[in-house]
């Protein structure tokens, strides 16, 4: 699978995801809570790093 098909399904999977009912509750309770607002920041972050790390080990490093 090419990194452009698998960027496009997880895209798809995470639109489909934030409809959900239960998901957008859910998102609409960590809102009004600030304590549950900053760790949900953190874990986002601490995940988009890790999926960057991911990404780099698969793709290899680029430069010249």
């Amino acid at each position: 699978m090419s990194a452009i098909r698998l960027a496009a399904t997880v895209v798809g999977v995470a639109v489909t995801l934030t409809r959900h009912p239960v998901v957008r509750a859910g998102i609409i309770a960590i809102a009004s809570n600030p304590k549950a607002r900053e760790t949900a920041i953190n874990v986002t972050r601490t995940a988009a790093y890790n999926a960057g790390i991911v990404a780099r080990h698969l793709v290899g490093c680029r430069l010249p």
